[in-house]
C-alpha cells in the first residue's frame, strides 16, 4: 500500500453533524492505514460564500482561510468531501466555497480551445453524502443530479478522476444502530 496524502473536508456547514462524524471517521481510519490527512470543517471556514460578480474578469480577494483550502488542494493525492443534500443539491456556504475557489487560473484554465484544461489532475476523490430523500427516491425518480454536479460539473471539471459517491440516505432519521454501520462502512472505505 502506498502513502498517500489525504484531505478531508467535512462539508456540513454546523459543528454537530453526522457529516462531521463520518469525516472524523473517515480521517482516524486513513491515518490509522499509515496516510498523511488534513481535515478541514466548513463550519470553522469564515468567508463570504458570494462570489459577488458576473463573470471572471474581475474576483473578489480570497480570504486566507480560501487560500488554505486550495494550498491544501494542491497538496493533497486524495480529496474526501463529507456533505449532506439539501434541496437536491449542495449547503449553500459549500457552493460557495467551490464558488470562490475553483476559479480561472487557479482550479482551471480556460485559455485553450475547447473545454478548459483542469489544473488539479492526478488527484482522486470520494464524497460521502447523505440525505433525508431514500436511495430509491433519488436513483429512480431524481436520476442522481447531485451524483453528476459533484462528480461531472464540479471535482472533475477540474482534474478529479475517478470520484466515487457513497451515498447514505435517510439520514435524519436512522435506525437502530444505522449511524454505527455506516460509520463502520465510511472506516472501510479510508482503511
Amino acid at each position: 500500500m502506498s502513502v498517500k496524502r489525504i484531505l478531508v473536508l467535512d462539508g456540513h456547514p454546523a459543528s454537530g453533524s453526522l457529516s462531521r462524524q463520518m469525516a472524523q471517521a473517515y480521517a482516524r481510519a486513513a491515518e490509522a492505514s499509515g496516510h498523511e490527512v488534513r481535515v478541514l470543517h466548513l463550519s470553522e471556514m469564515d468567508f463570504d460564500p458570494d462570489y459577488g460578480f458576473a463573470g471572471y474578469a474581475q474576483h473578489k480577494p480570497l480570504e486566507p482561510v480560501l487560500e488554505q483550502f486550495l494550498a491544501d488542494l494542491e497538496w493533497c493525492e486524495h480529496f474526501v468531501l463529507a456533505t449532506p443534500m439539501w434541496w437536491g443539491g449542495l449547503p449553500a456556504k459549500l457552493k460557495g466555497l467551490f464558488d470562490r475557489t475553483f476559479l480561472p487560473g487557479l482550479t482551471f484554465d480556460t485559455r485553450g480551445k475547447g473545454l478548459p484544461k483542469p489544473l488539479l489532475s492526478g488527484r482522486s476523490a470520494q464524497v460521502i453524502l447523505t440525505s433525508d430523500s431514500p436511495w430509491w427516491y433519488f436513483r429512480f425518480l431524481l436520476h442522481r443530479p447531485l451524483y453528476w454536479q459533484i462528480k461531472r460539473q464540479i471535482l472533475g471539471f477540474v482534474g478529479f478522476k475517478p470520484v466515487r459517491v457513497v451515498h447514505f440516505a435517510q439520514a435524519s432519521h436512522p435506525g437502530e444502530g444505522q449511524v454505527a454501520r455506516w460509520l463502520d462502512r465510511v472506516r472501510a472505505l479510508a482503511a
